[in-house]
């Protein structure tokens, strides 16, 4: 009878720190085996589809490893620390042994510990598990009695090749290149068939040399740098390839090798966390709410004014005052002169949600990629009370610190392209809102102006809206208001 190893130390894994995300990528550690960490204490940094996100550890005790390095993607649910919480030093005992298995058994994969002999002692390879065979072995390749393999494949070549199988093939017949239709699933774990997908290898195609026959990262990595190879050419006088029809070909034959690239002239970047799932939203936004969009190009001196009065106003000491605050403020505005433009689509109960609260969004550029971080109730803030928070979204922004609550529950969003010298834009709507608004560059220009040419401070907005929920009508009469507001900001009082 087997025992599983019931020492003091407790496993954390990877959480949902989300809602519904099945992965992380831990970006720092801050901590080291060996180190004391106490409950709450953040241990490390990992970045969601989302967010980058911070992770305290909820026990006390002594670090024991680190089952990931920093860059590996991690599926939820997965440990990625082990801590003893019996407060005492790792005994010398339970290091990893320099058996030649441990050694193919890659550093990012502590979910499977290493098969053990009965009664060995020999220690497993990761803390905390323990050295039952029965839970830990993986079981056993099946293999056929000897000559029913080749007789199997052959019937498959000459099936697929049109011929009845008449008769076993010779033992001195070659065996086909790459995976065979009926072929049993290569033996992998999770984050190497992962590796294989995203660098386009055929797992079928690579030769193991872990142990039990299965593949390893090395041997994946092997596939790809290995000199790409044509397609096996066909002995002479070989009639196979003359009565082989196109489809059993693609079949039997090897997967094609990735592409490669000149990495002096390319660069490759992977596309994952923040990117990954802001190009996922964009495309599924795209080709899901049909897009429509308006422009407006408005005299906006008399907002730029009122941005420098507001500067020295006593009320906005210490605040971030700038035109960004006043379009939003402009926004809000026109939401309550036309409440119909913050609603969302329900696809399930074919319905038009229209919403009484408005959760201001603001794009954000980061070195992670876009985010649209959201400023909750944002419509029953005071003009101060919004420029604060409009500070502290930007800055928690810049510095990667935007939790994922913060970006969920947007109503309507505000991206300022202007702050890159654009005019303007056609801005994609972000997924389950209604409406964005793109504000171009504040330029000075030439603008009629009390019947006389003048040069003045002038701008283009452009709205983009989900035609399902706002008709041409309603989208003209809001981007309307939002216009006539920043001409004459004196409406934000009339108005309110």
């Amino acid at each position: 009878m087997t025992t599983m190893t019931q020492a003091p130390v407790r496993e954390f894994k990877m959480p949902d720190v989300g809602e519904g995300l099945t992965e992380a990528e831990i970006l720092k550690w801050y901590v080291q085996p060996g180190d004391t960490v106490t409950d709450g204490q953040v241990v490390c940094e990992v970045e969601t589809a989302k967010a980058a996100v911070e992770l305290p550890i909820p026990y006390d005790g002594v670090v024991r490893a680190l089952h990931f390095p920093e860059g590996t993607t991690v599926d939820v649910g997965t440990s990625i620390i082990a801590v003893d919480v019996s407060g005492g030093a790792a005994p010398e005992a339970e290091a990893p042994p320099a058996a030649p298995a441990a050694e193919a058994v890659p550093a990012e994969q502590p979910a499977e510990a290493e098969p053990t002999a009965a009664g060995s002692g020999r220690q497993p390879v990761l803390v905390g598990y323990g050295v039952a065979t029965s839970a830990t072995r993986r079981r056993p390749r099946k293999t056929a009695p000897d000559g029913f393999a080749q007789q199997a494949v052959a019937g498959v070549r000459t099936e697929l090749n049109g011929h009845a199988p008449a008769a076993p093939v010779p033992a001195a017949a070659p065996v086909p290149a790459g995976p065979v239709a009926g072929a049993q699933r290569p033996l992998a774990k999770p984050p190497v068939r992962k590796l294989a997908k995203d660098l386009g290898v055929d797992l079928a195609t690579v030769t193991p040399t872990g142990p039990d026959g299965i593949v390893t990262r090395e041997d994946v990595h092997a596939a790809v740098a290995a000199p790409e190879a044509g397609p096996t050419a066909p002995e002479p006088g070989a009639p196979a390839p003359e009565v082989t029809s196109a489809a059993p070909v693609s079949i039997l034959a090897p997967a094609p090798a990735p592409a490669s690239y000149d990495t002096a002239r390319e660069t490759r970047i992977p596309v994952k966390g923040v990117r990954k799932a802001t190009a996922a939203a964009m495309v599924g936004s795209a080709f899901t709410a049909p897009h429509v969009t308006e422009f407006v190009t408005v005299d906006v001196t008399r907002t730029m004014k009122l941005v420098e009065e507001l500067k020295q106003d006593k009320e906005f000491a210490g605040l971030r005052v700038n035109p960004l605050l006043l379009i939003a403020k402009a926004l809000l505005v026109a939401i309550r002169r036309n409440p119909g433009v913050n609603a969302s689509w329900d696809e399930a109960a074919q319905e038009i949600v229209v919403k009484h609260y408005v959760n201001l969004g603001i794009a954000a550029a980061t070195p992670r990629g876009l985010i649209v971080p959201n400023i909750k109730d944002a419509h029953a803030k005071t003009l101060p009370q919004l420029a604060e928070s409009l500070g502290e979204l930007v800055s928690t922004a810049r510095d990667g610190k935007t939790s994922p609550s913060a970006m969920q529950a947007g109503t309507v969003t505000i991206t300022n392209v202007g702050v890159f010298g654009v005019d303007t834009g056609t801005p994609i709507l972000n997924p389950g809102e209604s409406a964005i608004l793109a504000v171009g560059a504040i330029k000075l220009q030439p603008w009629v102006h009390k019947g006389k040419v003048k040069p003045r401070q002038v701008t283009t907005l452009a709205l983009s809206f989900d035609h399902r929920l706002i008709d041409g009508e309603l989208g003209s009469r809001f981007l309307a208001d939002v216009a006539a507001i920043l001409e004459q900001p004196k409406r934000l009082i009339s108005w309110a």
